[in-house]
């Protein structure tokens, strides 16, 4: 199958038209198909730009529809929404992977389910849009498929797992957990980090996040909710 009709089944399963075919083109071109086939384009400068159009839609509607939540409350709920597991769900819903163009060592590794692949797809189509047909077509995108999920996070699922994990240990020690990043992967402008959290030089969980702190609100996320930090821990 070839890059336009790969593009072209995408717009047509997900109703969506193109004035620029390249454009939707590049943003299913991921860079180890672009190394791989001698092609200029691929779309980690279009990610780039999605995730900016994504950032700064989520927090106008926030602005706009939560005139009751203070600063710090929308800088949670939008951190939750643009996350990597949100927009993998995203992904998955609207079988992204199956329209990815990627190299022959990706497809063979599982590429086309890999959730940093699948995220910054979905944030390289938003940037195609939004340079196709504008900003109200890019988010009209982002709130057909991220809405509901933005009104269930303001109604109270932005928890703060770092917060609530040392509130924890902390009642029972004079110690504290920490955080290490003990991994990172990808280009400068999207790395992908990995998050260690220790307590007394233990690793009890790790989490994955486009940013450090996402990376430790999941490692903590996973502690509380597997219960890795058990009463029976030496406090």
């Amino acid at each position: 199958m070839n890059n336009q009709k790969t593009a072209k089944q995408f717009l047509i399963d997900n109703r969506l038209t193109f004035k620029q075919d390249e454009l939707i083109n590049m943003a299913l071109t991921h860079p180890s198909y672009a190394q791989e086939h001698s092609v200029t384009n691929n779309n980690q400068r279009l990610e780039f730009l999605g995730d900016a159009v994504l950032n700064f839609v989520v927090a106008e509607y926030l602005y706009n529809n939560y005139c009751q939540k203070a600063e710090g409350e929308l800088t949670k709920i939008r951190a939750r929404v643009v996350c990597e597991k949100a927009l993998v769900n995203v992904a998955r819903r609207i079988n992204m992977g199956d329209y990815l163009l990627l190299g022959k060592g990706e497809e063979m590794s599982g590429g086309r389910k890999r959730k940093s692949i699948l995220a910054d797809t979905v944030e390289a189509v938003i940037g195609a849009i939004y340079l196709d047909q504008g900003y109200d077509s890019a988010k009209h995108f982002i709130l057909e498929h991220l809405e509901e999920f933005i009104k269930e996070t303001a109604s109270g699922d932005y928890y703060d797992y770092k917060s609530k994990l040392q509130e924890i240990v902390q009642a029972k020690s004079k110690e504290n957990v920490t955080y290490t990043i003990v991994n990172e992967s990808g280009p400068a402008h999207s790395k992908t980090f990995i998050a260690g959290v220790f307590y007394r030089e233990r690793l009890l969980a790790t989490g994955k996040g486009k940013s450090k702190k996402e990376a430790e609100q999941n490692a903590a996320e996973e502690v509380i909710k597997n219960s890795l930090l058990s009463d029976k821990d030496d406090f």
